[in-house]
Protein backbone atom coordinates (compact mmCIF):
# COMPACT_ATOMS: atom_id res chain seq x y z
CA UNK A 1 0.00 0.00 0.00
CA UNK A 2 3.03 2.43 0.99
CA UNK A 3 4.31 1.72 -2.41
CA UNK A 4 1.22 2.69 -4.42
CA UNK A 5 0.32 6.03 -2.41
CA UNK A 6 3.41 7.01 -3.39
CA UNK A 7 2.67 7.43 -6.89
CA UNK A 8 -0.37 9.19 -6.00
CA UNK A 9 -2.62 6.73 -7.21
CA UNK A 10 -6.12 6.82 -4.80
CA UNK A 11 -6.83 3.85 -2.77
CA UNK A 12 -10.62 3.03 -2.17
CA UNK A 13 -11.46 0.27 0.46
CA UNK A 14 -14.67 -1.79 0.35
CA UNK A 15 -15.03 -4.56 3.36
CA UNK A 16 -17.38 -6.88 3.93
CA UNK A 17 -18.95 -10.53 4.92
CA UNK A 18 -19.19 -10.78 1.05
CA UNK A 19 -20.94 -14.20 1.84
CA UNK A 20 -22.82 -14.99 -1.78
CA UNK A 21 -21.63 -12.58 -4.45
CA UNK A 22 -24.45 -11.34 -6.88
CA UNK A 23 -24.89 -8.58 -9.05
CA UNK A 24 -25.36 -5.76 -6.11
CA UNK A 25 -21.80 -6.87 -5.08
CA UNK A 26 -20.50 -6.52 -9.01
CA UNK A 27 -22.47 -2.87 -9.06
CA UNK A 28 -21.06 -2.05 -5.63
CA UNK A 29 -17.37 -2.72 -6.72
CA UNK A 30 -17.98 -1.07 -9.83
CA UNK A 31 -19.17 2.04 -8.32
CA UNK A 32 -16.31 2.23 -5.55
CA UNK A 33 -13.74 1.31 -8.64
CA UNK A 34 -14.81 4.63 -10.12
CA UNK A 35 -14.18 6.49 -7.26
CA UNK A 36 -9.94 6.23 -7.18
CA UNK A 37 -7.17 3.97 -9.11
CA UNK A 38 -6.78 1.00 -6.87
CA UNK A 39 -9.41 -1.11 -5.61
CA UNK A 40 -8.69 -2.97 -1.96
CA UNK A 41 -11.38 -5.22 -0.59
CA UNK A 42 -11.35 -7.07 2.63
CA UNK A 43 -13.39 -9.39 4.01
CA UNK A 44 -14.03 -10.34 7.69
CA UNK A 45 -12.96 -14.02 8.28
CA UNK A 46 -15.16 -16.80 9.66
CA UNK A 47 -15.10 -16.77 13.10
CA UNK A 48 -16.27 -13.26 13.24
CA UNK A 49 -18.90 -13.30 10.53
CA UNK A 50 -21.76 -12.56 13.05
CA UNK A 51 -24.76 -13.51 10.89
CA UNK A 52 -26.02 -16.31 13.31
CA UNK A 53 -25.14 -20.00 14.03
CA UNK A 54 -25.37 -21.19 10.47
CA UNK A 55 -23.36 -18.45 8.55
CA UNK A 56 -21.01 -18.13 6.71
CA UNK A 57 -22.37 -20.40 3.72
CA UNK A 58 -18.77 -20.37 2.21
CA UNK A 59 -15.39 -20.14 4.02
CA UNK A 60 -13.38 -17.39 3.50
CA UNK A 61 -10.69 -18.51 1.21
CA UNK A 62 -13.61 -19.36 -0.91
CA UNK A 63 -15.07 -16.13 -0.61
CA UNK A 64 -11.55 -14.50 -0.89
CA UNK A 65 -10.86 -16.34 -4.45
CA UNK A 66 -14.27 -15.12 -5.71
CA UNK A 67 -13.30 -11.52 -5.24
CA UNK A 68 -10.46 -11.78 -6.80
CA UNK A 69 -11.56 -13.31 -9.95
CA UNK A 70 -13.40 -9.77 -10.11
CA UNK A 71 -11.46 -7.59 -12.71
CA UNK A 72 -12.24 -4.23 -11.14
CA UNK A 73 -10.97 -5.88 -7.89
CA UNK A 74 -7.47 -5.06 -7.66
CA UNK A 75 -6.24 -6.45 -4.00
CA UNK A 76 -7.80 -8.91 -1.78
CA UNK A 77 -7.44 -9.87 2.04
CA UNK A 78 -8.89 -11.45 4.77
CA UNK A 79 -9.40 -9.20 7.76
CA UNK A 80 -8.23 -11.56 10.90
CA UNK A 81 -9.60 -8.42 13.27
CA UNK A 82 -13.54 -8.45 14.21
CA UNK A 83 -14.38 -4.85 12.90
CA UNK A 84 -12.67 -3.33 9.33
CA UNK A 85 -10.84 -0.42 12.08
CA UNK A 86 -7.51 -2.32 11.92
CA UNK A 87 -7.87 -2.80 8.33
CA UNK A 88 -8.39 0.58 7.90
CA UNK A 89 -6.08 1.67 9.90
CA UNK A 90 -3.14 -0.48 8.02
CA UNK A 91 -4.40 0.69 4.49
CA UNK A 92 -5.16 4.63 5.07
CA UNK A 93 -7.46 4.63 2.41
CA UNK A 94 -8.34 7.70 0.28
CA UNK A 95 -12.13 6.60 0.24
CA UNK A 96 -13.71 4.35 2.58
CA UNK A 97 -16.66 3.07 0.58
CA UNK A 98 -20.04 0.81 2.02
CA UNK A 99 -23.22 0.35 0.28
CA UNK A 100 -26.37 2.39 0.19
CA UNK A 101 -28.05 0.59 3.40
CA UNK A 102 -25.06 2.17 5.25
CA UNK A 103 -26.06 5.55 4.38
CA UNK A 104 -28.61 5.95 7.14
CA UNK A 105 -26.20 5.75 10.20
CA UNK A 106 -29.18 5.34 12.05
CA UNK A 107 -30.61 1.73 11.08
CA UNK A 108 -26.56 0.05 11.61
CA UNK A 109 -27.65 -2.14 14.30
CA UNK A 110 -23.98 -2.86 15.47
CA UNK A 111 -23.10 0.58 15.55
CA UNK A 112 -19.71 -0.19 13.63
CA UNK A 113 -19.95 2.75 10.63
CA UNK A 114 -19.47 5.29 13.06
CA UNK A 115 -16.17 3.76 14.41
CA UNK A 116 -15.28 2.78 10.72
CA UNK A 117 -16.25 6.93 9.75
CA UNK A 118 -13.62 7.77 12.46
CA UNK A 119 -10.77 5.26 11.51
CA UNK A 120 -11.07 6.76 7.72
CA UNK A 121 -10.94 10.21 8.80
CA UNK A 122 -7.96 9.87 11.33
CA UNK A 123 -6.26 8.30 8.31
CA UNK A 124 -6.99 11.18 6.36
CA UNK A 125 -9.61 9.83 3.79
CA UNK A 126 -13.39 10.10 3.68
CA UNK A 127 -16.19 8.04 3.96
CA UNK A 128 -18.95 7.66 0.95
CA UNK A 129 -21.92 5.70 -0.13
CA UNK A 130 -22.75 3.90 -3.26
CA UNK A 131 -26.07 4.78 -4.58
CA UNK A 132 -27.28 1.46 -6.38
CA UNK A 133 -30.26 -0.95 -5.75
CA UNK A 134 -29.58 -3.18 -2.32
CA UNK A 135 -29.46 -6.67 -2.77
CA UNK A 136 -28.81 -9.03 0.05
CA UNK A 137 -26.84 -12.03 0.51
CA UNK A 138 -28.49 -13.34 3.33
CA UNK A 139 -32.33 -12.85 1.84
CA UNK A 140 -30.43 -14.85 -1.22
CA UNK A 141 -29.10 -17.92 0.91
CA UNK A 142 -32.47 -18.21 3.07
CA UNK A 143 -34.66 -18.55 -0.12
CA UNK A 144 -32.46 -20.54 -1.71
CA UNK A 145 -29.75 -21.91 0.59
CA UNK A 146 -30.71 -22.29 3.77
CA UNK A 147 -28.70 -24.61 5.86
CA UNK A 148 -31.91 -24.82 8.01
CA UNK A 149 -34.55 -27.55 7.39
CA UNK A 150 -37.39 -26.43 4.94
CA UNK A 151 -39.77 -26.52 7.19
CA UNK A 152 -38.44 -23.98 9.40
CA UNK A 153 -37.44 -22.00 6.68
CA UNK A 154 -40.86 -21.80 5.57
CA UNK A 155 -41.97 -20.56 9.12
CA UNK A 156 -39.23 -17.95 9.25
CA UNK A 157 -40.68 -16.52 6.05
CA UNK A 158 -44.17 -16.24 7.90
CA UNK A 159 -43.07 -15.46 11.53
CA UNK A 160 -41.13 -12.05 9.66
CA UNK A 161 -44.32 -11.21 7.79
CA UNK A 162 -46.10 -11.38 11.07
CA UNK A 163 -43.58 -9.67 12.91
CA UNK A 164 -40.55 -8.15 10.74
CA UNK A 165 -37.13 -7.59 12.04
CA UNK A 166 -37.75 -4.08 12.76
CA UNK A 167 -40.20 -5.19 14.95
CA UNK A 168 -37.96 -7.57 16.65
CA UNK A 169 -34.93 -5.75 16.83
CA UNK A 170 -37.08 -2.89 18.43
CA UNK A 171 -37.47 -4.59 21.88
CA UNK A 172 -33.76 -4.95 22.01
CA UNK A 173 -33.55 -1.33 21.20
CA UNK A 174 -36.29 -0.50 24.73
CA UNK A 175 -34.56 -3.55 26.49
CA UNK A 176 -31.54 -1.05 27.55
CA UNK A 177 -34.13 1.02 29.59
CA UNK A 178 -35.16 -1.81 31.65
CA UNK A 179 -34.19 -1.88 35.32
CA UNK A 180 -33.14 -6.18 35.77
CA UNK A 181 -32.54 -7.60 39.33
CA UNK A 182 -31.77 -11.36 38.68
CA UNK A 183 -31.97 -14.01 41.46
CA UNK A 184 -30.47 -17.13 42.04
CA UNK A 185 -27.56 -19.79 42.72
CA UNK A 186 -24.22 -18.74 41.58
CA UNK A 187 -22.61 -21.90 39.84
CA UNK A 188 -18.91 -22.01 38.92
CA UNK A 189 -18.96 -24.92 35.88
CA UNK A 190 -15.58 -26.58 35.32
CA UNK A 191 -14.91 -28.69 32.62
CA UNK A 192 -12.00 -30.97 32.78
CA UNK A 193 -10.72 -32.28 29.62
CA UNK A 194 -9.56 -35.72 29.40
CA UNK A 195 -8.25 -38.33 27.58
CA UNK A 196 -9.20 -42.07 27.94
CA UNK A 197 -6.06 -44.39 28.77
CA UNK A 198 -8.15 -47.80 29.41
CA UNK A 199 -9.20 -49.78 32.25
CA UNK A 200 -7.41 -50.10 35.47
CA UNK A 201 -5.82 -52.78 35.63
CA UNK A 202 -6.73 -54.14 39.00
CA UNK A 203 -10.43 -52.41 39.14
CA UNK A 204 -13.57 -52.69 36.54
CA UNK A 205 -12.67 -48.85 36.36
CA UNK A 206 -12.20 -46.52 33.45
CA UNK A 207 -8.48 -44.71 33.64
CA UNK A 208 -8.10 -40.84 32.47
CA UNK A 209 -5.75 -38.60 31.63
CA UNK A 210 -6.58 -35.18 32.53
CA UNK A 211 -5.10 -32.72 30.24
CA UNK A 212 -6.60 -29.26 31.09
CA UNK A 213 -9.33 -27.43 33.21
CA UNK A 214 -11.47 -24.30 32.30
CA UNK A 215 -14.24 -22.73 34.27
CA UNK A 216 -16.81 -20.60 33.47
CA UNK A 217 -18.95 -18.38 35.75
CA UNK A 218 -22.11 -20.18 35.49
CA UNK A 219 -26.08 -20.34 37.33
CA UNK A 220 -27.04 -16.68 38.02
CA UNK A 221 -23.96 -16.08 36.98
CA UNK A 222 -24.34 -16.47 32.92
CA UNK A 223 -27.87 -15.01 33.03
CA UNK A 224 -26.69 -11.81 34.74
CA UNK A 225 -23.84 -11.62 31.90
CA UNK A 226 -25.96 -12.69 29.45
CA UNK A 227 -28.47 -9.16 31.07
CA UNK A 228 -25.77 -6.92 31.14
CA UNK A 229 -25.52 -7.48 27.17
CA UNK A 230 -28.52 -5.88 26.73
CA UNK A 231 -29.47 -3.64 29.51
CA UNK A 232 -27.88 -0.97 31.14
CA UNK A 233 -29.03 -1.23 35.10
CA UNK A 234 -28.73 -4.72 36.07
CA UNK A 235 -28.30 -5.98 39.61
CA UNK A 236 -27.83 -9.82 40.73
CA UNK A 237 -28.54 -11.17 44.29
CA UNK A 238 -26.47 -14.85 45.36
CA UNK A 239 -25.25 -16.42 47.52
CA UNK A 240 -21.47 -17.66 48.05
CA UNK A 241 -19.86 -20.18 50.27
CA UNK A 242 -17.32 -19.19 52.91
CA UNK A 243 -15.58 -21.93 52.17
CA UNK A 244 -13.98 -21.60 49.20
CA UNK A 245 -16.07 -18.81 47.78
CA UNK A 246 -14.29 -17.92 44.93
CA UNK A 247 -15.56 -14.50 44.84
CA UNK A 248 -12.22 -13.43 42.96
CA UNK A 249 -13.14 -14.91 40.13
CA UNK A 250 -16.64 -14.55 39.97
CA UNK A 251 -16.03 -10.90 40.45
CA UNK A 252 -13.42 -10.95 37.59
CA UNK A 253 -16.37 -12.92 35.70
CA UNK A 254 -18.94 -10.70 36.13
CA UNK A 255 -20.00 -7.47 32.99
CA UNK A 256 -18.88 -3.92 35.14
CA UNK A 257 -22.42 -2.87 34.67
CA UNK A 258 -23.61 -5.64 37.11
CA UNK A 259 -24.42 -4.71 40.83
CA UNK A 260 -23.39 -7.69 43.32
CA UNK A 261 -25.12 -8.13 46.46
CA UNK A 262 -23.31 -11.28 47.40
CA UNK A 263 -24.76 -12.80 50.37
CA UNK A 264 -22.80 -15.74 52.67
CA UNK A 265 -23.37 -19.36 53.89
CA UNK A 266 -21.13 -19.99 56.53
CA UNK A 267 -19.01 -23.61 56.45
CA UNK A 268 -20.61 -24.53 52.82
CA UNK A 269 -18.58 -23.77 49.41
CA UNK A 270 -19.44 -21.79 46.32
CA UNK A 271 -21.51 -24.08 44.48
CA UNK A 272 -19.43 -25.86 41.84
CA UNK A 273 -20.20 -28.32 39.03
CA UNK A 274 -17.23 -30.17 37.91
CA UNK A 275 -17.35 -32.16 34.38
CA UNK A 276 -15.28 -34.42 33.37
CA UNK A 277 -15.30 -34.19 29.55
CA UNK A 278 -13.52 -36.82 26.38
CA UNK A 279 -11.47 -34.32 24.89
CA UNK A 280 -11.53 -35.87 21.28
CA UNK A 281 -15.27 -36.18 21.10
CA UNK A 282 -16.19 -33.57 23.64
CA UNK A 283 -18.26 -36.69 25.81
CA UNK A 284 -18.88 -35.73 29.32
CA UNK A 285 -18.18 -39.03 30.90
CA UNK A 286 -18.70 -38.15 34.85
CA UNK A 287 -20.01 -34.78 36.92
CA UNK A 288 -19.20 -34.32 40.60
CA UNK A 289 -20.63 -31.43 42.88
CA UNK A 290 -19.20 -28.69 45.37
CA UNK A 291 -22.68 -28.26 46.98
CA UNK A 292 -23.99 -27.86 50.42
CA UNK A 293 -28.20 -28.35 49.62
CA UNK A 294 -29.11 -28.46 53.77
CA UNK A 295 -31.86 -25.72 54.58
CA UNK A 296 -30.60 -22.56 55.11
CA UNK A 297 -30.10 -21.68 59.09
CA UNK A 298 -32.51 -19.08 59.86
CA UNK A 299 -30.35 -16.20 60.29
CA UNK A 300 -29.06 -16.87 56.77
CA UNK A 301 -32.75 -17.21 55.57
CA UNK A 302 -33.46 -13.98 57.07
CA UNK A 303 -29.93 -12.48 55.23
CA UNK A 304 -31.80 -13.18 51.71
CA UNK A 305 -34.80 -12.14 52.51
CA UNK A 306 -34.63 -8.79 53.76
CA UNK A 307 -32.22 -8.63 50.56
CA UNK A 308 -35.01 -9.31 48.11
CA UNK A 309 -37.39 -6.86 50.38
CA UNK A 310 -35.28 -4.04 49.83
CA UNK A 311 -34.06 -5.02 46.65
CA UNK A 312 -37.11 -6.42 44.41
CA UNK A 313 -39.61 -3.83 44.52
CA UNK A 314 -36.72 -1.16 43.01
CA UNK A 315 -36.85 -2.93 39.68
CA UNK A 316 -38.67 -3.31 35.88
CA UNK A 317 -38.26 -7.15 35.84
CA UNK A 318 -37.21 -9.46 38.40
CA UNK A 319 -35.65 -12.57 36.90
CA UNK A 320 -35.10 -16.02 38.75
CA UNK A 321 -33.35 -19.07 37.83
CA UNK A 322 -33.99 -21.15 40.99
CA UNK A 323 -31.66 -24.82 40.96
CA UNK A 324 -33.03 -26.10 43.76
CA UNK A 325 -29.96 -25.95 45.98
CA UNK A 326 -31.71 -24.24 49.00
CA UNK A 327 -30.97 -20.38 48.56
CA UNK A 328 -34.74 -19.40 48.31
CA UNK A 329 -36.71 -20.92 50.87
CA UNK A 330 -40.76 -20.44 50.95
CA UNK A 331 -40.99 -17.34 52.62
CA UNK A 332 -38.39 -16.02 50.09
CA UNK A 333 -40.40 -17.18 46.97
CA UNK A 334 -43.15 -15.53 48.33
CA UNK A 335 -41.55 -12.14 48.85
CA UNK A 336 -40.25 -11.84 45.17
CA UNK A 337 -44.04 -13.20 44.10
CA UNK A 338 -45.72 -10.36 46.00
CA UNK A 339 -42.95 -7.60 45.39
CA UNK A 340 -42.24 -8.06 41.92
CA UNK A 341 -43.31 -6.34 39.51
CA UNK A 342 -42.85 -8.22 36.60
CA UNK A 343 -41.78 -12.02 37.58
CA UNK A 344 -39.64 -14.65 34.95
CA UNK A 345 -38.84 -17.83 36.50
CA UNK A 346 -37.69 -21.13 35.92
CA UNK A 347 -37.47 -23.27 38.82
CA UNK A 348 -35.10 -25.93 37.34
CA UNK A 349 -35.06 -29.66 37.79
CA UNK A 350 -31.60 -31.03 37.72
CA UNK A 351 -29.52 -34.12 39.36
CA UNK A 352 -29.21 -32.16 43.22
CA UNK A 353 -32.60 -31.69 43.65
CA UNK A 354 -34.82 -34.42 41.29
CA UNK A 355 -38.32 -35.30 43.08
CA UNK A 356 -37.65 -32.00 45.00
CA UNK A 357 -38.35 -29.15 42.95
CA UNK A 358 -41.29 -27.74 41.28
CA UNK A 359 -42.66 -25.14 38.76
CA UNK A 360 -45.51 -25.21 41.94
CA UNK A 361 -43.34 -23.54 43.89
CA UNK A 362 -43.72 -20.17 41.49
CA UNK A 363 -47.54 -19.81 41.30
CA UNK A 364 -49.05 -16.54 39.40
CA UNK A 365 -45.35 -15.57 38.17
CA UNK A 366 -45.72 -13.69 35.16
CA UNK A 367 -43.31 -15.78 32.64
CA UNK A 368 -42.53 -19.08 32.97
CA UNK A 369 -39.50 -21.10 31.19
CA UNK A 370 -39.47 -24.71 31.09
CA UNK A 371 -38.44 -27.59 29.74
CA UNK A 372 -40.24 -30.29 28.30
CA UNK A 373 -39.11 -32.67 31.09
CA UNK A 374 -39.71 -30.24 33.72
CA UNK A 375 -43.34 -29.73 32.20
CA UNK A 376 -43.76 -33.43 32.67
CA UNK A 377 -42.42 -34.05 35.83
CA UNK A 378 -44.81 -31.03 36.63
CA UNK A 379 -48.18 -32.64 35.76
CA UNK A 380 -46.77 -36.46 36.55
CA UNK A 381 -46.95 -37.65 32.89
CA UNK A 382 -43.99 -39.30 31.07
CA UNK A 383 -45.53 -40.20 28.19
CA UNK A 384 -48.75 -38.04 27.30
CA UNK A 385 -48.69 -35.00 24.60
CA UNK A 386 -46.74 -32.28 25.49
CA UNK A 387 -49.61 -30.11 23.92
CA UNK A 388 -52.13 -31.62 26.51
CA UNK A 389 -49.71 -31.38 29.76
CA UNK A 390 -48.53 -27.77 28.54
CA UNK A 391 -52.22 -26.89 29.06
CA UNK A 392 -52.66 -28.30 32.03
CA UNK A 393 -49.20 -27.06 33.98
CA UNK A 394 -50.48 -23.64 32.49
CA UNK A 395 -53.44 -23.30 33.90
CA UNK A 396 -52.10 -24.89 37.33
CA UNK A 397 -49.41 -22.49 37.56
CA UNK A 398 -51.71 -19.01 37.31
CA UNK A 399 -49.30 -17.88 34.53
CA UNK A 400 -49.30 -15.11 32.08
CA UNK A 401 -47.14 -16.42 29.95
CA UNK A 402 -45.31 -20.13 29.56
CA UNK A 403 -42.46 -21.42 27.32
CA UNK A 404 -41.75 -24.88 26.97
CA UNK A 405 -38.36 -25.91 25.78
CA UNK A 406 -37.80 -28.26 23.69
CA UNK A 407 -34.33 -28.77 22.63
CA UNK A 408 -34.04 -29.34 18.69
CA UNK A 409 -37.88 -29.53 18.58
CA UNK A 410 -37.97 -25.74 19.35
CA UNK A 411 -40.09 -24.21 22.21
CA UNK A 412 -44.16 -24.71 22.74
CA UNK A 413 -45.37 -21.23 24.00
CA UNK A 414 -48.77 -20.11 25.43
CA UNK A 415 -50.58 -17.04 27.14
CA UNK A 416 -53.62 -16.44 27.65
CA UNK A 417 -54.66 -14.21 24.35
CA UNK A 418 -53.32 -16.53 21.89
CA UNK A 419 -52.85 -20.14 22.98
CA UNK A 420 -50.17 -22.25 22.19
CA UNK A 421 -47.91 -21.93 19.41
CA UNK A 422 -44.83 -24.16 18.38
CA UNK A 423 -41.54 -22.05 17.39
CA UNK A 424 -38.76 -24.41 15.50
CA UNK A 425 -34.75 -24.26 16.77
CA UNK A 426 -32.94 -22.12 14.96
CA UNK A 427 -29.72 -23.26 16.10
CA UNK A 428 -26.71 -24.40 13.22
CA UNK A 429 -24.02 -26.70 15.15
CA UNK A 430 -24.54 -27.65 18.50
CA UNK A 431 -21.50 -27.45 20.59
CA UNK A 432 -22.27 -27.52 24.14
CA UNK A 433 -26.19 -27.39 25.87
CA UNK A 434 -25.14 -26.57 28.83
CA UNK A 435 -26.61 -22.86 29.62
CA UNK A 436 -28.60 -22.79 26.77
CA UNK A 437 -31.96 -22.87 28.89
CA UNK A 438 -30.87 -19.85 30.89
CA UNK A 439 -29.85 -17.89 27.28
CA UNK A 440 -33.16 -18.39 26.46
CA UNK A 441 -34.51 -17.29 29.42
CA UNK A 442 -32.30 -14.13 29.81
CA UNK A 443 -33.14 -12.74 26.42
CA UNK A 444 -36.88 -13.77 26.01
CA UNK A 445 -37.97 -12.02 29.24
CA UNK A 446 -36.46 -8.89 28.10
CA UNK A 447 -39.29 -9.32 25.47
CA UNK A 448 -42.27 -11.02 27.51
CA UNK A 449 -41.53 -7.70 29.64
CA UNK A 450 -42.51 -5.45 27.60
CA UNK A 451 -45.46 -7.37 26.30
CA UNK A 452 -44.24 -8.80 23.12
CA UNK A 453 -46.40 -11.06 21.59
CA UNK A 454 -46.00 -14.73 22.83
CA UNK A 455 -44.60 -16.13 19.30
CA UNK A 456 -41.87 -13.59 19.20
CA UNK A 457 -41.00 -14.54 23.00
CA UNK A 458 -40.26 -17.49 21.69
CA UNK A 459 -38.35 -16.54 18.37
CA UNK A 460 -36.65 -14.26 21.02
CA UNK A 461 -35.60 -17.16 23.31
CA UNK A 462 -34.94 -19.40 20.21
CA UNK A 463 -32.43 -17.36 18.64
CA UNK A 464 -30.72 -16.49 22.17
CA UNK A 465 -30.43 -20.46 22.73
CA UNK A 466 -29.06 -21.08 19.13
CA UNK A 467 -25.75 -18.58 19.74
CA UNK A 468 -25.67 -20.51 23.43
CA UNK A 469 -25.38 -23.94 22.51
CA UNK A 470 -22.52 -22.53 19.42
CA UNK A 471 -20.16 -22.33 22.66
CA UNK A 472 -18.98 -24.27 25.36
CA UNK A 473 -20.72 -23.66 28.37
CA UNK A 474 -20.84 -19.94 29.76
CA UNK A 475 -17.47 -19.40 27.67
CA UNK A 476 -18.85 -16.09 26.34
CA UNK A 477 -22.38 -14.09 27.13
CA UNK A 478 -24.76 -13.38 24.26
CA UNK A 479 -23.13 -10.60 22.56
CA UNK A 480 -25.88 -8.29 21.54
CA UNK A 481 -24.48 -6.90 18.34
CA UNK A 482 -24.24 -11.10 17.45
CA UNK A 483 -27.49 -11.18 18.22
CA UNK A 484 -29.27 -8.26 16.16
CA UNK A 485 -27.41 -9.19 13.46
CA UNK A 486 -28.65 -12.84 14.33
CA UNK A 487 -31.97 -11.69 13.73
CA UNK A 488 -31.54 -9.92 11.01
CA UNK A 489 -30.09 -12.71 9.16
CA UNK A 490 -32.78 -15.19 9.84
CA UNK A 491 -35.80 -12.73 9.17
CA UNK A 492 -34.51 -11.27 6.05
Amino acid sequence: MAALRDTSRRIVHCHGVFDLLHVGHLRYFQEAKAMGDVLVVTLTTDKFVNKGPHRPAFPEQLRAEVLAGLECVDFVAINPHPTAVEAIRLIKPDVYVKGPDYADKAKDVTGKIHEEEAAVQEVGGRIAFTTGEIFSSTALINQHMSTLPPEVQTYLTDFARRHPAREVLDYVERARGLKVLLVGEPIIDEYVYCEAIGKSSKEPTLVVKQLASEKFAGGILAAANHVAGFCDQVAVIAQLGTEGSREAFIESRLKPNVRRTFLHRKNSPTIVKRRFVENYFFLKMLEVYEINDATLSPEEDEQVCQALIEQVPKYDLVIVIDFGHSMLSDRARAIIRERAKFLAVNAQCNAGNLGHHALSKYPHADYVTATEREVRIEARDRHGDIAHLSRAVFAQLGCKMLAVTRGKNGCLCCDGATGFVQVPAVAGKVVDRIGAGDAFLSVSALFAAQGAPMEVVGFAGNAAGALAVATVANRDAIDRVAYLKQVESLLK
